[in-house]
């Protein structure tokens, strides 16, 4: 039992290391998948998303416009009554259509029509003027060179506290032109960047730009449509409003993705050309962005391979707002490294017993597990991993079955190899080994009983030991006026120890099958638990066991670790019958399966033990199973059968002292 909670042990260490360092890979997928079961509800979302599209490309010309057609949009936005616009783009250049840029182009014209022209104001002077009128958030983005420097940027938000640990510093920054910048209502950083698969999981509410902290372009409209001055930061969270929204160490927020509803998305061609009423966006937020193709800011999220940033952004103002983050607590990889060790314990106490009813132990703390994952998610947006846990688990219980495999071999070969020679010599010397070998030759059922047990049925069987006595057996069983019982068995080992064996596995067997059991199955967790209890010797038995109705021909198996069978069908084709079964009895409990098939008139099965397919020559070869199909060509009657595979063993033996019991029983069914 040490050596198999060992293997349990190694194999626990293993799946230790690959959660600690693939754990992340491993548990993104399946929280991906919580979300594609789960989304977030956006229904009654206050903010409001246009897009402009390829129909607005279409109305106004290509991207970038001039900003006469950004100040009307602005314009007509900001009439309707928003609480906060916010520009997922920037404005780095100034606009390409300015007057002295026009009548450049244009040297045909008189100097009195170019200076007209020239004398216009700029558009980028007037946009700006719009822009000082509404409430717009601008966007920023922090850069590693090139860019401006960010010590000239005014941060319209206060934030105080302390910062996430790990908050990324971009030493330079990329800002809208003057005219534009210093008339907006506020600024928001528009970084983020997809995790190590490409995916969007996280949106930063927090970054330095040259060692200064700003807010998100999320962050900031939520502050402005909160009407706050100051944005609290703390080590793993952000308060806005007395609301705490958590973050990592590099103030990213989880968010729960959901399906941005259709009515809250509109084409800036549709509000350029004023369809929409006076208070339509009264009280909103509007993000305005891009999707047009070639222009759009395209992202792979949980819920889609492809999905427009501005949608993104848009969720996770809505988050901040209403709630609608994930969080992933500190305490979250400990308490999962703790029951992943708990659930370890309790394979490596219980699998070893061999007892079904202790493994029931951790696989309902297994299951536990998994539902209290989902439900965390579900219910309190918290990420706990159940992927941890199990794996540990799940690792134990390897290493357990795996060394539970290996000691059963180990054992079954040291009883096949270890006999008690020193009692066989001394019952040889005072003739009780053939005595015993009459007695327990006796115990079977006579061939010439079985030839007239039934009309519907031609049966006959034969058991030849390989000593003077051994662990072989066979039996036929009526249990009511249509249905026969059959079995054939093999103890480990040879012998007196073995014959002892086979006596109480017959007796026991008979026994069981003889109550009235409802099934194959029940009766083999019955046989099987009472060989357990009388096997001081540790030893163990194979068995095929099998139940016919002679009025029908119906045929239930179930094998523990026994050969399978050979069908022999009526047009004389011959096949292996393969069984799933189970490990041989007094090994471990284990719920055999019952095996139905169905035999037509003329058909037989024929049931061996591996005395048969495991018989050698003086080479050391195996008979094996071409030979054992040979040896049953042109058989017609069970008699023929069994005679025919016993003269073919010992054939091939050529006079070699046997290596194990030779056992052959054929059934067939006349109908």
């Amino acid at each position: 039992m040490n050596r198999i909670r060992l293997a349990g042990l190694l194999v626990l260490a293993v799946a230790a290391l690959l959660s600690a360092f693939a754990g992340e890979a491993m548990r993104r997928p399946l929280f991906d998948l919580w979300q594609r079961l789960a989304p977030r509800d956006l229904s009654g979302t206050p903010v409001h998303v246009v897009l402009v599209d390829s129909d607005s490309i279409a109305a106004v010309g290509p991207w970038p416009w001039p900003r006469y057609h950004m100040a009307r949009l602005t314009e007509e936005i900001a009439a309707r009554g928003p609480k906060a616009i916010g520009f997922d783009m920037l404005f780095p250049e100034p606009d390409r259509v300015r007057p002295d840029i026009f009548a450049a182009l244009y040297p045909e014209l008189s100097p009195a029509a170019a200076a007209e022209v020239q004398a216009l104001p700029p558009m980028d002077r007037l946009y700006g003027q719009v822009v000082g009128k509404a409430p717009v958030v601008l966007g920023r983005a922090g850069v590693g060179s090139g860019g401006s420097d960010p010590a000239q940027l005014f941060v319209d938000a206060a934030i105080k506290g302390a910062l996430p640990p790990d908050l990324p510093d971009e030493p330079r920054a990329v800002a809208n032109i003057p005219e534009l910048e210093g008339a907006a209502l506020g600024h928001g950083l528009l970084n983020g960047q997809p995790d190590s698969d490409g995916r969007v999981r996280r949106v930063p509410l927090l970054m330095k730009l040259g060692g200064r902290a700003m807010p998100s372009l999320s962050l900031e409209l939520a502050r402005l449509a909160r009407d706050q001055e100051a944005v609290t930061a703390e080590a793993r969270g952000v308060v806005l409003a007395g609301r705490r929204i958590p973050v990592d160490a590099e103030g990213r927020m989880r968010l729960r993705f959901g399906r941005f509803p259709a009515a809250e998305i509109s084409s800036a061609a549709d509000v350029l050309r004023r369809k929409f009423p006076a208070d339509a966006f009264a009280g909103k937020i509007v993000l305005l962005g891009l999707a047009a193709e070639g222009t759009a800011d395209i992202v792979a999220t949980p819920l889609e391979a492809e999905g427009y940033g501005t949608l993104v952004q848009a969720q996770a103002v809505d988050a901040i707002l209403r709630g609608g983050w994930l969080d992933r607590p500190a305490w979250a990889a400990p308490v999962e490294w703790g029951v992943g060790l708990l659930l370890a314990v309790a394979v490596l106490l219980c699998g070893p017993a061999r007892r079904r009813a202790l493994m029931l132990v951790p696989l309902g703390l297994a299951v536990a597990i998994a539902l209290a994952g989902w439900f965390a998610f579900d219910l309190g947006s918290l990420l706990l991993d159940p992927l941890r846990p199990l794996l540990l688990g799940g690792g134990a219980a390897v290493g357990v079955a795996g060394g539970m495999f290996v000691e059963a071999r180990r054992e079954r070969e040291r009883l096949r190899e270890t006999l008690v020679r020193e009692r066989i010599a001394a019952a040889a010397t005072e003739g009780e080994l053939q005595a015993a070998r009459s007695i327990q030759l006796g115990m079977l059922p006579p061939r010439e009983e079985l030839a007239g047990f039934d009309p519907r049925i031609d049966i006959d069987a034969l058991l030849e030991p390989a000593k003077s006595i051994g662990g072989d057996l066979y039996d036929v069983i009526r249990l009511d006026a249509d249905r026969i019982a059959f079995l054939v068995g093999d103890v480990t080992g040879k012998g007196v120890p073995a014959a002892l064996f086979m006596a109480l596995s017959k007796a026991l067997a008979k026994s069981v099958v003889l109550r009235g059991v409802p099934s194959l199955a029940d009766a083999a967790a019955i046989l099987n638990e009472e060989l357990m209890r009388d096997n001081s010797e540790a030893m163990n038995v194979t068995m095929l066991v099998g139940i016919l109705d002679l009025s029908s021909g119906e045929l239930v198996l179930m094998s523990a670790g026994h050969e399978d069978p050979l069908h022999i069908r009526g047009d004389g084709a011959i096949a292996i019958h393969k069984l799933d079964g189970g490990p041989p009895f007094c090994i471990v409990d284990f719920p055999y399966p019952d095996e139905p098939m169905t035999l037509a008139p003329g058909e037989a099965l024929v049931l061996i033990s591996d005395g048969v397919s495991e018989a050698q020559n003086g080479d050391g070869a195996l008979f094996g199973h071409d030979r054992l199909l040979a040896a049953l060509q042109g058989r017609t009657n069970a008699s023929a059968m069994v005679e025919a595979m016993r003269d073919a063993v010992r054939a091939f033996e050529d006079g070699t002292d046997p290596t194990d019991d030779l056992t052959v029983m054929a059934v067939r069914y006349l109908g």
